[in-house]
């Protein structure tokens, strides 16, 4: 089940609109183990490879998120994230991310319950 599907198509259309759409080559890591929480992707399409020491541990495609659970938490990556095709994606800054949260409560609400999810799990997917 992705991150997508709890939502209905207008509110789709708002997640999407708040970010801005990114296309990456496939082998290309938008999340790197060990940095800093500057960003999060939600896929729209291709598929990721989530690896912890260079290990997969997960692959996510289509209506998943990835590097949310490290800026709710404050903290380092705990995964990188490798491109397997080519993505297209919608990036998200911290700030809004957070903005989304405020004004959409049931994003926020989804948002949290997935990083706790993945931070307890220690994939920061």
């Amino acid at each position: 089940m992705s991150f997508f599907s709890s939502f209905s198509p207008e509110e789709i259309a708002k997640i999407s609109s708040a970010g801005t759409r990114v296309t990456l080559p496939e082998g290309w890591a938008p999340i790197s183990e060990r940095t800093g929480a500057d960003k999060a992707y939600i896929i729209l399409s291709g598929t990721v490879s989530v690896r912890q020491h260079g290990k997969e541990i997960a692959q996510l495609g289509p209506g998943d998120i990835v590097g949310e659970a490290a800026i709710l938490n404050h903290s380092l990556r705990t995964a990188s994230i490798v491109a397997l095709s080519p993505l297209e994606l919608i990036h998200f800054t911290p700030d809004q991310l957070q903005r989304l949260a405020v004004e959409m409560p049931s994003f926020g609400e989804a948002l949290e319950n997935l990083a706790k999810e993945r931070f307890a799990g220690g994939s920061d997917s």
